[in-house]
């Protein structure tokens, strides 16, 4: 089995050789085909021959007409089967160019997505349905979707997408039978909300066994602006950051999909959410395992804790926050025989001095209130966000003790274990 190929839009701030050099770039990063649409660019703000030149150019006209110059250095010319007032679409393009698709505005039944495409097309051309996700569980009709028009028109000629934010694990499962994959390249631009990152859809083939049947069974991470997390780099793959907002629907999505992934890790905001979900009896989880129809929940993080606490060596330590690594540090804490405080936002008065542990994460404004004095901090964010948090700590006084990846590493190791007993 071959991957889809991997398709990067051109963000509309990059215009004439700065567009080119972003091309570039994404093809050395493993990206197949480069996207631009008419409704991102007017005709003369890029150079469609040398952006060709680079990558397959796929040209999409998206309510302003394809200009001459782009139609003749494209690879694929995407063409919507209905035009803005719902009346059929032209599908003119030269022969060998055409790429149909369809963007409906809300989820349909597999009946009612067939039906749209009951219009006649060459034989060469590809096919693109896309729906919008508002409901996780839609993900099955969107598979089965995908299943029936490729019968009817041959899986080699088929891409079925959902949209929107819960939309990125179904994405990932889909693209395993799409001709085409759309992804992010990084960055705060996305062409559509659901997109995976250019580089963990290039990691999950990278290495991979492409005859194996089934799909082995995918992994994952929960969160809120995980894009820095490492754990898509060490786990084996296919690994997927799903990125949620911190209200998102993440207990639907997880219940969404469990005959797709083998197992999760959970990051801030989720771990105590899905423990509360999962019915565990841990106050906070961070790793969930799959047992047949239903998921069974750990917490690896102590392992992360020990290693804090052991590097901090005091009697009494306080911690900053109460969330699911404060759970996993009470644990540990109370195995050591060291004493634990931990502070909310609202009972910091005076300074705070001392071994300390920071668990707010970086998008999280520490209090106005809060100074430091003789403090040793420890930070159990790494990567930027845990810089991030190093240079507050200074500039309110504190001496900042980088442990993020010492805890990363201990608590991703026993999660490495686990994964490997899912069912």
């Amino acid at each position: 089995m071959t991957p889809a190929r991997r398709i990067v839009t051109l963000p509309p701030t990059l215009l004439g050789p700065d567009a080119v050099h972003f091309a570039r770039g994404c093809q050395r990063r493993g990206a197949d085909v480069l996207e631009i649409r008419t409704d991102l660019h007017a005709p003369d703000a890029v150079d469609a021959a040398a952006l060709a030149d680079v990558l397959p150019l796929l040209v999409s006209e998206r309510g302003k007409p394809l200009p001459p110059a782009w139609v003749a250095a494209a690879w694929r010319v995407d063409r919507d089967l209905m035009d803005a007032t719902g009346q059929q679409g032209s599908l003119d393009a030269p022969s060998g160019k055409l790429l149909a698709s369809h963007h409906a505005d809300r989820q349909l039944t597999t009946d009612e997505a067939l039906a749209l495409w009951s219009r006649e097309l060459p034989s060469d051309a590809l096919v693109k349905h896309v729906e919008p996700m508002k409901d996780p569980a839609h993900v099955s009709v969107l598979l089965e979707t995908q299943r029936r028009l490729g019968e009817r028109f041959g899986v080699s000629r088929v891409t079925v997408l959902g949209m929107g934010a819960v939309a990125l694990p179904a994405r990932a499962v889909l693209a395993r039978n799409n001709l085409l994959d759309y992804v992010a390249a990084g960055g705060s631009w996305v062409a559509a909300p659901g997109q995976r990152l250019l580089d963990d859809a290039v990691r999950e083939w990278k290495g991979a066994d492409r005859t194996t049947l089934p799909a082995p069974l995918r992994l994952g991470i929960f969160g809120t602006s995980i894009t820095h997390s490492r754990s898509p780099r060490i786990h084996r793959q296919p690994f997927d950051r799903i990125d949620l907002p911190e209200d998102g629907p993440v207990e639907a999505v997880l219940d969404s999909l469990v005959p797709h992934y083998g197992g999760f890790a959970v990051t801030s905001p989720f771990k105590l959410r899905l423990a509360k979900h999962t019915g565990s009896s841990l106050d906070a989880i961070n790793t969930l395992v799959r047992r047949g129809s239903r998921w069974e929940s750990f917490n690896t993080d102590t392992e992360g804790a020990r290693k804090v606490l052991e590097r901090l060596d005091a009697k009494d330590v306080i911690v900053l926050g109460d969330g699911g690594a404060t759970s996993a540090l009470r644990t540990v804490a109370a195995e050591r025989g060291q004493a634990l405080r931990v502070l909310r936002r609202a009972d910091i008065q005076g300074p705070v001095t001392g071994a300390v542990v920071w668990t707010w994460p970086d998008r999280v404004a520490p209090p106005d209130s809060l100074r430091f004095e003789r403090a040793r901090v420890a930070v159990i964010a790494y990567g930027a966000p845990g810089r991030r948090i190093a240079a507050e700590i200074t500039r309110r006084g504190g001496t900042p003790v980088l442990l993020g990846a010492a805890w990363f590493v201990a608590q991703a190791r026993r999660q490495r274990q686990l994964w490997e007993t899912a069912t």
